[in-house]
Formats: structure tokens, C-alpha cells, sequence
């Protein structure tokens, strides 16, 4: 026997406001276990309505002569460049779903188990997304004459970031810098560091946290033609919008629908700060 009539449940007010229960599970999910969702820069401005929002990168400061604005009347300008990402991808989770189906499930059941698969499947696409921009728009990291292990390559990437010097940055602390690797990568990255005496890394735990001041995270989400990617927290935005879950009953139908839309776009703010390593392979 059905336990309740789910369709008919969807399909009035307290079905609706389990849909959008279900919806902020679906959000929460994906902020807790997309690693771009810790990395990427959120200091934007802008109506997403509009279908663009903005990040600015201001110049660092530099101090002049006593007495010169004085003598000019005026202040330096601040100087400030404008980084525009459009929310230009579109995309959608619409599944039908037969009344019977639904029904032998039940409504709770049913609707867990497709925002569970939804929450995953909204992070595993944003996330190649980022690492697809980090790639392409970042700089080929080249390891120098000799360095040829995994531990001296991640550390010399680190370092060629913490070294950094333009007009908007002067040098990067480590605790602004994040390492993914892909899985092979960091298990190799993790080998190191558990063959070394006196480590204070917990060599059970699954987590590196950290190397050598940086965190390190692992991803199955980064291109296939590159292993690790070294980067400034902040250096790529990634705006997304989204609607509410919607039940709605199929014309000429018992079956009934559960629609999800999506909107997203994905920018590096400074590329400059991104350094990605190619395969040996690759």
C-alpha cells in the first residue's frame, strides 16, 4: 500500500516548502564539499539579474615625497581594475518521475535521493569548471634543471607565488596560497611526507592540511592533462545563481516533474597567480 498520495503532497503548499527544504541541503552540500567553494574569490559587486557581476583589483599604494600633493592639489588616484565575469552558463536539472514510482518511494525518500544526486552532480560541475579556468588562464608552471620530485616541484611552484611583484601585488603569504592535485599526485605528495622523521603531520589521517604552510586539497576534478594546480586563494570568482526547486504535475499525466535551473560563470580575477604543472604524459 502507498504510504501517502505523494503526488498530491507535491503539489499543494507543504510539498512546496519541503521542495525548497530540500533545496538548501542541495546548497549547503555543494559549499561543504567542493574544494573550489573554499578557494574561490566571493568579493563581488553587481545584480546577478543583470547577468554579470564584478571584481575589482586595486594597485598597491606607493608613497611619495612630502609635500607633493600639496604641491599638486591633489591626492594619487586610486588605481583600480575592473574584472567583469558573466554568468553565461545555463543549465538545468528537470527529471520526470511516475506517479507510481513516487508512490512505492514515498515523498521523502524520492526527493532526498534526487537533491542528494543533484547536489552532487551542481559540485562536480562547477568544480571542473573552476579547475578548467585555473588551467586556462593560469601560467604552465616548468620545474628547473634538477627538480624532479613531486616535493620539490610543489615547493618551487609555492615559492614562484610567494615571490610575486606587480603593480597589485607584492608577494603572496602562504596563507594565501592553496595546492590541488589530482588523487595520484597527492598520494605521492602524501608518501613524502609520511617517510619523514619526526613529522608533525598526522600520518593516519587521510588530510595533509598542510605543506610547508600551504594547504593542500585532492581533486578528481582537475583537467586530465595536468596533476597539480598551485594558486592565491581568491584568484578565480565563480558566481552562481539559482532558483528554487519546482514540482509540477506533466499535462495529461499522474507524473509529475522536479526542475532545478542553474546559472553560473567562471573567471580568473588574477591569472597572474595561478600556476598549473602538465603531466609528464600530458
Amino acid at each position: 500500500m502507498a504510504r501517502v498520495d505523494s503526488l498530491s503532497i507535491l503539489l499543494d503548499p507543504s510539498g512546496q516548502a519541503k521542495l525548497a527544504e530540500l533545496y538548501d541541503g542541495v546548497i549547503e552540500n555543494v559549499q561543504k564539499s567542493a574544494v573550489s567553494a573554499q578557494i574561490k574569490n566571493t568579493d563581488l559587486s553587481g545584480d546577478p539579474e543583470a547577468g554579470s557581476v564584478e571584481a575589482k583589483r586595486f594597485a598597491n599604494a606607493e608613497s611619495k615625497a612630502y609635500g607633493t600633493a600639496r604641491t599638486a592639489g591633489a591626492g594619487e588616484k586610486v588605481k583600480a581594475k575592473p574584472v567583469t565575469i558573466a554568468i553565461d552558463t545555463d543549465k538545468e536539472f528537470v527529471e520526470e518521475i511516475a506517479q507510481k514510482d513516487i508512490s512505492l518511494l514515498g515523498v521523502d525518500g524520492l526527493l532526498e535521493k534526487r537533491t542528494a544526486n543533484h547536489a552532487q552532480r551542481l559540485t562536480a560541475e562547477l568544480d571542473a569548471a573552476f579547475f578548467a579556468e585555473a588551467v586556462s588562464a593560469g601560467t604552465a608552471y616548468v620545474p628547473s634543471s634538477g627538480v624532479t620530485t613531486i616535493e620539490d616541484m610543489v615547493e618551487e611552484a609555492i615559492v614562484t607565488l610567494e615571490s610575486l611583484k606587480n603593480d597589485y601585488i607584492d608577494g603572496i603569504d602562504r596563507s594565501m596560497i592553496s595546492v590541488t592535485c589530482n588523487p595520484a599526485t597527492y598520494s605521492a605528495l602524501r608518501k613524502y611526507l609520511d617517510k619523514l622523521p619526526n613529522v608533525n603531520v598526522d600520518t593516519a589521517a587521510a588530510d595533509i592540511y598542510a605543506f610547508h604552510g600551504v594547504r593542500v586539497f585532492s581533486s578528481n576534478r582537475l583537467p586530465a592533462t595536468d596533476d597539480f594546480v598551485v594558486m592565491m586563494d581568491a584568484s578565480i570568482a565563480q558566481p552562481v545563481k539559482t532558483s528554487v526547486y519546482k514540482a509540477e504535475k506533466i499535462p495529461m499525466s499522474e507524473d509529475m516533474s522536479v526542475q532545478l535551473f542553474f546559472h553560473y560563470g567562471t573567471k580568473a580575477v588574477t591569472p597572474e597567480t595561478i600556476l598549473h604543472h602538465a603531466k609528464a604524459s600530458a
